[in-house]
């Protein structure tokens, strides 16, 4: 398995999708498949699974989204700085949580709708963080059972 950091969250695990390189300059790189799927597949267990986001989740969905936190400030009717603080403390207020899985799901064009996915996120359980696992296969990536 190949704990995937890149992404800014620590508890992104890879079952498969992935391959090393020993570089003799370098030392080990690598090599991820479909990135992208990868994000999404991350990004779709967040919105989804998740009964608030830390400011790391944030930040990384506002990165999947494409938007500098004065993008999503202005997208939210808040200030930079609030949006900075957020990320930084890990204090994402509710609204903002489900403002910005609205705008994610909207993303990646699921068939969601706000309601549903509110009603969604209020009957998910705090569960402990653990290490999440992803796997690639034929139809792309996914959360390991």
């Amino acid at each position: 398995m190949y704990h995937y950091k890149d992404c800014g969250l620590d508890n992104i695990w890879l079952v498969n999708g992935y391959s090393t390189l020993d570089d003799e300059e370098f030392g080990e790189c690598v090599s991820i498949a479909d990135t992208r799927g990868l994000h999404k597949a991350i990004a779709h267990d967040l919105v989804f699974n998740k009964p608030s986001l830390t400011g790391k989740e944030f930040r990384f969905l506002r990165k999947e989204l494409d938007l500098s936190q004065k993008a999503l400030s202005d997208l939210l009717g808040n200030d930079e700085q609030a949006v900075a603080r957020w990320e930084k403390s890990g204090k994402v207020p509710k609204w903002a949580d489900r403002l910005l899985r609205v705008c994610v799901i909207e993303f990646y064009g699921e068939k969601t709708g706000v309601r549903e996915l509110i009603a969604r996120i209020r009957d998910i359980d705090e569960r402990k963080q653990e290490r999440k696992l992803f796997k690639d296969d034929a139809a792309g990536w996914k959360k390991a059972a």
